[in-house]
């Protein structure tokens, strides 16, 4: 387990309720901050067989953040379009 910088921790006192990145600068990888009871009701959740009541309780939290990502854009649409390269 690794402590929070003050830096990090500044980011979580100045934006609370969002789920923070992190970027691993040799990588460029990128990671997401979770607190550790939500990402265990993550694991749990997504472990658990499909159709599970959980998870589709969590699609409104999920469609919030991802418009906050951009993923409401109306430029993503194109993904949506069956004639659009890469989808089935």
């Amino acid at each position: 387990m690794i402590e929070l910088t003050q830096e990090q921790q500044r980011v979580l006192d100045e934006h609370p309720g969002d789920t923070p990145r992190v970027i691993d600068p040799r990588t460029n990888t990128a990671y997401v901050l979770l607190r550790a009871e939500v990402f265990e009701r993550l694991k749990t959740a997504l472990a658990e067989e499909e159709g599970n009541q959980f998870v589709r309780d969590l699609y409104p939290y999920m469609w919030e953040v991802f418009g906050r990502d951009g993923w409401d854009d109306p430029e993503m649409d194109v993904y949506n379009d069956p004639e659009y390269p890469g989808t089935s």
